[in-house]
């Protein structure tokens, strides 16, 4: 879901830098504020997917734009107009809409109250991955104790080949079960989640849907098209528990492939609710050089459940901050060996 990554942070090395001390006399006629404002607000108007779903948690957006334009009149200077823009983008309530400039990227707070649930220096503990562990790609992986795999995948923008994917799992064959964390996974490109869950089955397996926006109407959407997990080439891990960990900063790619894990009948979700992120983001320019990114097709479950907001663990565990600290212990983990020990 994060296939612009690229793209945004080429733009950011290109967007020009504006030293203007005013918005609208200083501006050119087709860079000026109202031109900017309408073409920014009707963008997100006919082409963002969400507002259907979310009209009773948003704000109008009709209301929106007569509210912001008048907050956009009052700027000093660009960066006022800037985090006004991002202010009205944010009421939207969405991960994957942004405005990119030169200084800033605006951005709505997904995480909100929830806790974090994660703390990297534990994984990296002699109790888990320690300092001897190995790397495959963007996958750090080590043998724990009790002969259970443990794979800490961080970013679906770090790649890996197919060949690091069988070594692996060729690694890890003979072993009780497996853990895959993708706690603070924030995403990236979305061609990597069937390519290591194909590696859990064996058949064709019906693992969502996916609908896109096709009008300038806020309810013109195509129908709910399927979306199949297909079983990949290369070494596979079949019939043996497998414990996929989650929380609040598994978003976009990997809020993705926690819904395509939990379709597999030998994984279970343990942690937190995932951030959400179902919407497929697109990018435009404003006029003023400004990039603006937004969601405009959406992904369901295969029970046709929006993920937007979240996927529910199988299994609810949080972090004992206490134990965490004191004894390099991480409880999300700990109910994951137990599991698998169970299932054994």
């Amino acid at each position: 879901m994060e296939r612009f990554k690229t793209l945004i942070l080429a733009s950011l090395a290109i967007l020009p830098v504006f030293l203007l001390n005013g918005c609208d006399d200083d501006l050119e006629v087709d860079n000026d504020i109202d031109n900017n404002f309408e073409i920014l607000w009707k963008t997100v108007d006919e082409r963002y997917c969400f507002f259907d779903m979310k009209k009773d948690s948003i704000m109008d957006w009709n209301y929106a734009h007569d509210y912001y334009l008048a907050k956009a009149h009052r700027c000093k200077s660009m960066e006022e107009l800037f985090y006004t823009f991002g202010d009205m983008l944010n009421e939207l309530k969405d991960g994957h809409v942004n405005l990119i400039s030169s200084f800033d990227v605006s951005r709505y707070d997904i995480q909100g109250s929830y806790k974090d649930n994660f703390i990297s220096n534990v994984i990296y503990s002699d109790r888990y991955l320690g300092r001897n562990y190995r790397k495959a790609g963007g996958l750090s992986y080590k043998l724990l104790g009790d002969n259970i795999g443990y794979i800490y995948y961080g970013s679906f923008s770090d790649g890996f080949s197919e060949d690091n994917l069988s070594q692996v799992l060729s690694y890890f064959r003979n072993t009780k079960g497996l853990i895959i964390d993708i706690r603070g996974n924030g995403g990236g490109y979305i061609s990597y989640v069937d390519q290591i869950a194909g590696r859990f089955t064996s058949t064709k397996l019906l693992s969502g849907y996916w609908q896109r926006k096709t009008g300038k109407g806020h309810s013109a959407l195509s129908d709910l098209q399927a979306l199949y997990l297909e079983p990949s080439g290369g070494t596979k891990y079949l019939d043996k528990p497998v414990a996929v960990l989650t929380n609040r900063d598994v978003f976009s790619a990997a809020n993705n492939f926690a819904q395509t894990m939990k379709v597999l009948p030998q994984v279970k979700l343990i942690g937190d609710v995932t951030g959400g992120g179902s919407g497929l983001p697109i990018s435009n320019e404003l006029p003023c050089g400004w990039f603006l990114r937004f969601s405009s097709a959406i992904y369901y479950d295969a029970e046709k459940v929006c993920t937007e907001w979240g996927i529910q663990p199988d299994i609810q565990a949080s972090l004992d901050v206490q134990k965490a600290y004191l004894d390099n212990e991480d409880s999300i983990i700990e109910t994951a060996r137990q599991w698998i020990v169970k299932q054994n």
